[in-house]
């Protein structure tokens, strides 16, 4: 992998940032489908970034770069970081193939046990359910993301959560009750659409701001 290089600021990336953030505060948090996140946000441990990537190569190293990073910090200064692709990944199984080779650098970077790397996207889809099935919003974000979480911070959270292998069936319980009205009731969306961030974009690729 290459070092990151500084590029200019891409005009649509508080925009990104914010709806991934209305994301995390309406879904994740406000409807507690992670239970631990609340902790994290509200002490200011969570990293945003997002890439300007527009080819798989450019998308690893900013994989590359992200996981380096976090693993640099202190889990006081960053605990998690979400790393969105708003010009990529359109396509869910595409999507789901580029987070098996981000696995494979985080093997080549020796930080298994150390990190872990969850998916989520805008057509999430769960093995053996439809496309529609609601309970796929759990992992639906309003952008291709990956989560780049400290293998610590899990362990602190099982310790601490009283009942944590049975949070997936609450959150489906939770989604099938509130149904896709409810679900697109929270207003949840992105505002900024591959092709637009595309022509926006002052330097084609690159890795991420």
């Amino acid at each position: 992998m290459s070092e990151n290089v500084s590029h200019p600021a891409h005009p649509l990336t508080d925009q990104v940032r914010a709806d991934t953030l209305e994301w995390v505060d309406k879904a994740v948090i406000g409807l507690n489908l992670c239970p631990f996140a609340k902790g994290s946000v509200g002490k200011g441990r969570l990293q945003v970034t997002v890439s300007v990537a527009q080819t798989e190569e450019e998308a690893l190293q900013a994989v590359h770069d992200e996981l380096v990073a976090l693993a640099s910090c202190a889990l006081e200064e960053r605990e998690t970081t979400l790393l969105v692709f708003p010009a990529m990944f359109d396509d869910f199984l595409y999507f789901n193939d580029f987070a098996g080779a981000a696995e494979e650098i985080l093997a080549d970077l020796e930080l298994e046990g150390v990190l872990q790397i969850a998916t989520f996207h805008p057509r999430y889809q769960f093995d053996g359910t439809e496309e529609d099935d609601i309970g796929n919003a759990t992992n639906q974000a309003p952008y291709p993301t990956l989560h780049l979480l400290r293998e610590e911070s899990i362990d602190l959270a099982v310790d601490t959560y009283p009942d944590v292998e049975g949070i997936p069936d609450r959150n489906m319980a939770l989604l099938e009750e509130m149904g896709h009205e409810g679900w697109e009731k929270l207003g949840i969306t992105a505002h900024v659409t591959p092709e637009e961030w595309v022509s926006r974009c002052p330097v084609h690729g690159h890795t991420q701001e």
